[in-house]
């Protein structure tokens, strides 16, 4: 998830030279026989045996804990902790604290529910809200490498970007049959995971690039994992999730998934 910029005279002839070939080589590629669905799973199968091989893919479950923030003008203006557990493929309970207030957000499925800590509210989720969960699973990295997709969606090799300077990602497009597409990033050096790009519409109609951009992989009981998502919005810096730890495969009662009966329970503290 990284671009390059100018330089003068020479250099800079030479740079625009360079960049075009890219492209012309990228447009090559993407256009031609190396467009393929074989070609697409053999990046996917690199990136999986980096991040853990079996072990990875062997994972159930994910508790995760840290830090969200809200970036607005390259400046962070709010963050909160947070616990966010999943049971893969579509299960997920985010609790955040921050500023004395309370807020989660749990999912199961096509149902979920969110509690609003400020107004003591417990409130079943809309359309929109379940919409846009799914559209979060559709374009996950793990949704890409563990193959939750398939059935759903086609997958397609796409070409060679450039990335930092002196460095080429491969690229993969997963195109679903309602038209989402996600366009994932890898180094083609050695396939760590680099970012996911998609549209969204937002509350307005309009329509919105998404860029999740992953950092800081840490081997977790031989698993690689990104401490570190970076959320970019039509290009600009929009939040970053921060994690402190994450555990694999810890048993998860399905209980925390349903909608609390009442304020009480809802205000209790996760024990897991």
């Amino acid at each position: 998830m990284n671009l390059l910029r100018n330089r003068f005279h020479k250099v800079f002839f030479l740079s625009v030279s360079l960049l075009f070939l890219s492209d012309f080589t990228f447009a090559q590629v993407s256009n031609g026989t190396s467009d393929t669905k074989e070609k697409a799973e053999a990046v996917i199968s690199k990136a999986v045996q980096i991040l853990g091989g079996d072990r990875y893919l062997q994972i159930r479950s994910q508790i995760g804990r840290g830090r969200f923030s809200v970036i607005r003008e390259s400046a962070v203006v709010s963050f909160q902790t947070f616990v966010d557990v999943i049971v893969f493929p579509d299960k997920e309970r985010t609790d955040f604290k921050g500023s004395g207030s309370r807020t989660i957000q749990a999912n199961s499925g096509i149902t979920g529910w969110v509690y609003d800590g400020d107004q003591q509210l417990i409130k079943v989720q809309n359309e929109a809200q379940i919409a846009n969960f799914k559209q979060s699973i559709r374009s996950s990295l793990d949704n890409l490498l563990r193959g939750y997709w398939k059935g759903d969606a086609e997958v397609a090799y796409v070409g060679r970007r450039p990335a930092t300077l002196g460095k080429r990602n491969e690229v993969i497009k997963l195109t679903y049959k309602d038209g989402f597409t996600v366009e994932f990033e890898f180094a083609a050096d050695d396939g760590l995971p680099q970012k996911a790009t998609y549209k969204r519409t937002n509350p307005d109609g309009e329509e919105i690039k998404e860029e999740d951009r992953y950092a800081q992989f840490i081997d977790v009981g031989g698993i690689k994992t990104p401490f570190i998502v970076d959320r970019l919005t039509d290009g600009k810096p929009s939040s970053r999730i921060n994690y402190e730890s994450i555990e694999f495969n810890k048993p998860i009662p399905d209980s925390i998934f349903a909608k609390p009966a009442n304020i009480k329970d809802a205000k209790k503290d996760l024990k897991l």
